[in-house]
């Protein structure tokens, strides 16, 4: 198992190379990228500043000298496999390059943002599995019970409801009408003047209405497959056996029926991982909240590539080490599991 292991995270580089160098191709080939919205506005300020005097186009002009300027700046100067190394290297060196937009250092704009989607991202991966793995026991062994099928009914409206849009809703009645919670915001303006109690109390309200749009959708997934797994292992002849030998239902359903019920989630626990901070840019942007989620959406749209190469590097980087999690996580559950 270890030699696999091992296989695994030596997989790792080569694959995150392989992704790196598609996404960096393409964004040497899409339209509208931060060569041709510098020549616009170069274009627009000679043309406001250019006087009724000039003919029309000749302010519009830009020279090749100043072409290849630009072209050198943002590192279109040379072919894109020679650009992509050249990237490779620096991040090799742990350089992630700078920013077009902000200005500043890839990583520094990264690591402002990561915090942010952390914390929202590990409080809603302890609650979900907190609250869904004991439901979803619950509902397995009192199936079509008035439980059951109430927590049913709660749980698919909360699916069938987008976040963003749940969102939207929260703000209207919770922030708007009742002025229970602020409307958006990760902290208030005033939050380094605060104590600790105040810190802490600002915080659990600005986090109320995000967290509630981003449980409303989990909780579905992993109640409901809990519970389809633990009831077909609740009717299987291992179960039956156990019971007929003298072990109670319950003792049953602790050492046998819920590890192997636990199996399906150990595998998915690893996706997880890349929502610990890519979180949810329409959730984020709803709620203004600067997070890794929007600083990725932000970033395609300004065509700040330097910030879609660093997101898709650690996004990227994230998924490959849940991948392998998972597999650890479900060679700890199932010790029939042995990876070659």
């Amino acid at each position: 198992m270890r030699d696999y292991f091992l296989r695994r995270l030596l997989l790792v580089p080569p694959t995150l190379i392989g992704v790196t160098i598609i996404v960096f191709a393409i964004t040497r080939l899409v339209p509208g990228g931060p060569l041709e919205r510098a020549i616009m506005e170069t274009q627009q300020m000679s043309m406001s500043g250019g006087g009724g005097s000039q003919m029309a186009g000749q302010g519009m002009a830009i020279s090749e000298a100043q072409l290849d300027r630009l072209r050198e700046y943002y590192g279109f100067d040379k072919p894109v496999l020679q650009s992509y190394f050249h990237w490779l290297a620096k991040v090799v060196r742990g350089d992630l390059g700078s920013s077009y937009r902000y200005n500043e250092p890839v990583w520094d704009v990264i690591q402002q943002r990561f915090p942010v989607s952390l914390y929202y991202g590990l409080v809603t991966l302890v609650i979900t599995y907190a609250v869904c793995i004991p439901l979803g026991i619950l509902k397995a062994i009192r199936h079509r019970t008035l439980v059951d099928n109430i927590s049913s009914i709660l749980i698919f409206i909360g699916y069938a409801i987008p976040g963003y849009a749940l969102g939207s809703l929260l703000i209207l009645f919770f922030a708007v009408r009742l002025e229970w919670f602020p409307m958006g915001g990760f902290v208030s303006y005033n939050f380094q003047d605060l104590g600790p109690g105040e810190q802490a109390l600002d915080l659990l309200s600005h986090s109320v209405l995000p967290l509630t749009c981003y449980l409303v959708g989990s909780f579905a997934l992993v109640t409901l497959l809990l519970k389809n797994h633990l009831m077909d292992n609740l009717a299987a002849d291992y179960i039956r056996t156990a019971v007929a030998k003298g072990v109670s239902f319950r003792q049953s359903v602790t050492r046998h029926a819920v590890r192997n019920s636990l199996i399906p989630i150990a595998t998915t626990f690893g996706q997880n991982i890349t929502l610990l901070v890519s979180g949810s840019f329409l959730i984020e942007t709803i709620f203004d909240i600067d997070g890794f989620g929007l600083l990725g959406l932000t970033a395609i749209l300004d065509r700040d590539y330097p910030v879609v190469m660093g997101v898709v590097l650690l996004a990227s980087l994230l998924l490959l080490i849940g991948n392998i999690l998972s597999d650890i996580l479900v060679a700890l559950v199932d010790p029939r599991i042995r990876f070659q």
